[in-house]
């Protein structure tokens, strides 16, 4: 048994940590900028501090954390140079998606993601901000499920990187994706009209990256009261 299995064997794994790391500077309870204590993260999950690492790693590997020797661990925090980058590449893929969803589409899958949308304005008007935030990102990576994993794999993470940069630039509490402009695409969609399907996707996309404000990234967190916040919810 190598060490990081002996570290886990009685508690989660490296990959359920990872994971909820991750959802948790998704749905905005960590904030850019902020320091991942390797300390508290092991108090949190009751593991050792070799997981803990691989963990990190990994999540540096996706940009979601930035490690700085001899600083620590912190979640990211993206420029607005690469706020523009991200944004130009979604355009590009995402009209192409468009316009393959067209050519063919499965309006089974259609009329599944016309019910994510209504999730996500009941998520809204509830107030219930992590679910809206999650749901605004899933509606994007959903349209993509065209049969191209390599195309899935490239949005997906280009889709969790724009709700990460959302977290440094946006006001808590808001969401630059309006549910509105997705139920104009999927109406669209649902037409087979791609020029108009694609000309929303645009503006929609456009409108996103313009509601990115700058404001400064927070710093310190407490772990404990962060992860405690997520089970709870």
């Amino acid at each position: 048994m190598s060490e990081i299995e002996a570290a886990t064997a009685n508690g989660p794994k490296p990959e359920a940590i990872a994971e909820r790391i991750c959802a948790t500077i998704l749905e905005h309870r960590l904030a850019p900028g902020a320091k991942l204590i390797e300390a508290q993260i092991c108090e949190v999950f009751g593991v050792k501090r070799g997981p803990i690492r691989q963990v990190l790693a990994q999540l540096a590997t996706d940009r979601l954390v930035d490690l700085e020797p001899n600083r620590g661990a912190f979640v990211a925090s993206p420029s607005l140079q690469e706020v523009h980058e991200v944004f130009e590449m979604r355009r590009i893929i995402e009209l192409a998606v468009v316009e393959k969803i067209c050519s063919g589409h499965d309006m089974r899958r259609l009329k599944s993601i016309g019910s994510m949308i209504g999730r996500e304005r009941k998520a809204f008007e509830t107030r219930d901000f992590p679910a809206w935030i999650r749901l605004s990102g899933e509606f994007h990576t959903e349209l993509s499920l065209t049969g191209n994993a390599v195309l899935c794999n490239c949005l997906n993470g280009l889709v969790a990187r724009s709700t990460l940069i959302s977290a440094l630039y946006e006001s808590l509490g808001r969401s630059p994706c309006s549910f509105a402009d997705h139920e104009a695409i999927i109406a669209a969609l649902d037409a087979g009209d791609a020029k108009e399907a694609a000309a929303l996707m645009s503006r929609h996309l456009q409108s996103v990256e313009l509601k990115m404000l700058d404001r400064p990234a927070r710093g310190a967190a407490d772990l404990h009261e962060v992860f405690g916040a997520s089970r709870e919810a």
